[in-house]
Order: structure tokens, then sequence, then C-alpha cells
């Protein structure tokens, strides 16, 4: 009985480390498949190479005791092309720092399903089209930060559910529509800036609330909201927004 169980605990030690190693194989093919789709002047993902067991020895990419990627750093890095909506299958990837490039395209739905994401940092990009509303299903988020690209569209009002958000920037952009009142719901808030985009109605009072529950920067200058005008924002205690209007 002893020795079958011992046999039956080898095959399942020998199934995990067959799927472990399996998973790193999957990962690594899903960031060549990303390499793949960018310009890469700097040469910064010449150790990206797919014939190597998992990923974790290539430069910029962070795993796990596992052998799971982690974290995709790669700011400042002259990058350009789309993202790949494979970038969803990374299960546990936390960290997703893409920012000051000249990454093209849309921000894939499919990142919504990355469901251990701590940071997503596209700022100062070249992507366009709308934010995906999948992103306010991830619940383990503190950092989004989308500001200075050519998004458009409204502000997803599922980002309400982002319980944990503590950083959310999408300053300078051309996102439209009215600042949804559910961002009220996100208490954790340190800094909002939804400056430089056409935003219009007026700010819901459940935005203003957060100022009790810790925000220490909201700005809403330069948009079309009600009862101001566009033009250079003046700081009240942590409030950043246009001038009043005047008769």
């Amino acid at each position: 009985m002893e020795a079958q169980f011992a046999v039956t605990a080898g095959v399942l030690s020998f199934l995990l480390a067959l799927a472990t190693l399996a998973s790193c194989n999957t990962e690594g093919d899903i960031l060549y498949k990303q390499r793949l789709a960018w310009k890469d002047p700097n040469k910064v993902l010449q150790t990206w190479d797919p014939t190597l067991v998992n990923p974790c020895s290539w430069f910029h990419i962070t795993c796990n005791n596992d052998n799971s990627v982690i974290r995709v750093d790669l700011g400042n890095a002259g990058l350009s092309g789309p993202l790949v909506p494979d970038l969803e299958r990374l299960r546990n990837l936390q960290y997703l720092e893409l920012y000051a490039n000249s990454l093209n395209g849309t921000i894939p739905a499919t990142l919504g399903n990355l469901t251990k994401l701590i940071s997503l940092d596209l700022y100062e990009n070249k992507l366009t089209g709308a934010i995906p509303t999948t992103l306010g299903a991830i619940r383990t988020l503190r950092f989004l930060r989308l500001y200075e690209n050519r998004l458009t569209g409204p502000i997803p009002a599922s980002l309400g559910n982002l319980k944990r958000l503590e950083i959310l920037q999408l300053q300078k952009n051309a996102l439209s529509g009215s600042i949804p009142s559910s961002l009220g719901n996100i208490t954790t808030l340190g800094s909002l800036k939804l400056n430089d985009n056409r935003l219009s109605g007026v700010v819901p009072l459940e935005i203003l609330s957060l100022v009790i529950s810790g925000l220490t920067e909201l700005n809403i200058a330069k948009n079309d909201l009600a009862g101001t005008v566009r033009s250079s924002g003046f700081r009240v205690t942590t409030i950043i927004q246009d001038k009043l209007k005047t008769a």
C-alpha cells in the first residue's frame, strides 16, 4: 500500500512539473509573438530566444519561484508596434511596464483577464481607440497610467470596480463624455488626473468626496466641464480645475 502511494505521489509530482514546464514554454511563445509584432531598433529584445526552456533568463523579464512571468519591464525602450491580445495568457503577470515607447493600435480588451496585475503603465505611447471596459475586472490593480496617448471615447464606468486603485492617470488624451460617478467608489485613490481631454458634464459629487478619503491630487483642467472655461487651471488645496465662468 505504501509503495503504491509512493508511486502515485511520484506520478503526481512528475505531472505537476510537466505542467509547470509547459506553462513556461507557453509564456515564452506568447512573449516571442509579442517580440515579432514590435520593431526593436535598439535591440533590447535580443535575448528573447524561443528555444530556451523558459523566458526567465531573458532581459527585462522577471519570474517567480515557479518560473512563471510576473514582470515585463520595457519602459523607454524605443519599441513600436501593437500589443498582442495573447498577453492575457501571462496568468501570473503583476507588472506590465511599457511606458514611453511608440506603441500603436488599441489596448487589447483581453488584458482584463490579467487577474493578478498590480500595475499597467502604457503612458506616453501612440495608442488609439477606447479604454477597454474589461480593465475594470482587474480587482488587484493599484496603478493605471494611460496618459499621453491618443485614446478616445468615454471613461469606462467599470473602472469604479477597481477598489484597490491608488493612481488613475488618463490625462492628455481625447477622452469624451462625462466623468463616471462610479470612480467615487475608489476610496484608495491618491491621484486622479483627467486633465487635457474633452470631458463634458459636471464633476460628480462622489468624485469630490474622495478628497475627504485621502485623494491628494485631482486634476480636471482643460476639459469642457460645465461651469468652467478651458484655460489654465488653479489649485484649491488638492484640486486643479479650470477657472469658473463669469458673466
